[in-house]
């Protein structure tokens, strides 16, 4: 009920302070030559996140001269702190918190334009709103706070978008008069944070020459999860061809139970670097893996971002709007599609179950002999 009375009370505020805004903000009145600074806004989960950076990069090519602030996430602030095409990163601290202090932070930077690429309402349009922006470019433009925006019409839902999740933020940019539109990621991956984890791995008896392999053991829910017996089973299969194998399981702090599960499970051979290593190191660490095993989460779109092949399990979403966008000559998918109905944000991984170590472990033995030829060839 108190979460309803503050919605409503945005609404109404909003609602009032709009309809005495006497500036121009139509779409029609936009000029991006006369864009200084720039708010882009991407406050969701890890892989939503990454999933922007395509869109922040083409933002940047456009705009080089511009001023460009970032709204993201707090946990994943420190993955962007040399990203060359930011120049400054605000940390959203999620719902209501802080809502004040981040609207006044956001008011700082006084932008022209205000991109919000993805982020959950009835916080990220308002926030945009605040932020002094005089044109708000947001889509899908269904919400009930879609008044603020300067693409009011035509309206488009997420059933107007089937393609992938990184495209749609590409079409915000274009929204903006983005027309270089660059269809890569874009993730720093600092010489600093590439040497912390070499030394970790040097600590766990990871030699510079080992061959490591990737498991991302969760996800944003269980039914997007393989089994913990599953991933058991493939490093054992995968270790009967090759003894040497090393494995990396991967996974957020909260999830380090799971992860040491698998890794007691593999035995000899396997480290858990959820919780051990500090955020701004992922994209070295998957960059460091000879594949990643993973769902339908944000390390898998890490690992497109920095070019490590991928082995990624689906069942209950559809890669074709969250799986690797682009390189697909460098990524497996493996999709045993759950029956029609199932939500994707459901906690039963008994679709997921579906899908055996025996495919995972050809297909993962597949991206290493591919490895192994390219390393030959060059």
């Amino acid at each position: 009920m108190r979460l309803n009375l503050r919605e409503s009370l945005l609404y109404l505020v909003t609602r009032l302070l709009a309809r005495g805004d006497r500036r121009a903000r139509a779409m029609a009145d936009y000029r991006p030559d006369n864009v200084q600074r720039i708010l882009l806004i991407s406050s969701t989960a890890l892989g939503d996140t990454v999933l922007s950076t395509a869109a922040m990069g083409a933002v940047r090519q456009r705009f080089p001269a511009a001023r460009i602030a970032a709204l993201i996430y707090r946990d994943y602030v420190p993955l962007f702190d040399q990203a060359d095409f930011l120049d400054e990163v605000i940390p959203y601290y999620g719902g209501w918190q802080r809502f004040f202090s981040t609207i006044a932070a956001l008011r700082r930077t006084q932008p022209d334009v205000a991109l919000v690429l993805h982020g959950n309402e009835p916080q990220a349009t308002p926030l945009a709103y605040f932020s002094g922006a005089r044109f708000i470019f947001k889509l899908p433009n269904t919400s009930r706070f879609a008044f603020l925006l300067s693409n009011v019409r035509p309206r488009l839902g997420w059933v107007d978008f089937p393609q992938h999740g990184m495209h749609v933020r590409l079409a915000v940019a274009e929204l903006a008069g983005v027309n270089n539109i660059d269809v890569r990621m874009r993730l720093p991956v600092p010489t600093l944070a590439q040497e912390h984890v070499a030394h970790w791995l040097v600590q766990q008896g990871v030699a510079a020459t080992d061959t490591v392999i990737g498991f991302q053991a969760g996800a944003s829910s269980r039914g997007r999860m393989w089994p913990v017996a599953h991933f058991v089973a493939l490093a054992r299969q995968l270790l009967a061809m090759h003894p040497a194998y090393r494995f990396v399981i991967t996974g957020a702090p909260h999830e380090r139970l799971r992860c040491e599960e698998i890794a007691k499970g593999i035995g000899v051979g396997a480290i858990v670097a959820a919780d051990a290593l500090p955020i701004e190191t992922l994209p070295a660490l998957v960059q460091r893996c000879a594949v990643l095993v993973t769902g339908d989460t944000g390390t898998l779109h890490v690992a497109v971002a920095v070019g490590t092949p991928t082995v990624s399990l689906f069942a209950v979403s559809s890669p074709a709007v969250s799986g690797p966008a682009y390189d697909l000559e460098r990524h497996i998918v493996i999709h045993h599609p759950a029956p029609a109905g199932v939500r994707s944000k459901t906690d039963n991984d008994r679709w997921m179950a579906q899908i055996p170590s025996g495919e995972v472990a050809a297909a993962v033995a597949q991206q290493l002999t591919m490895r192994s030829q390219k390393v030959a060839y060059d």
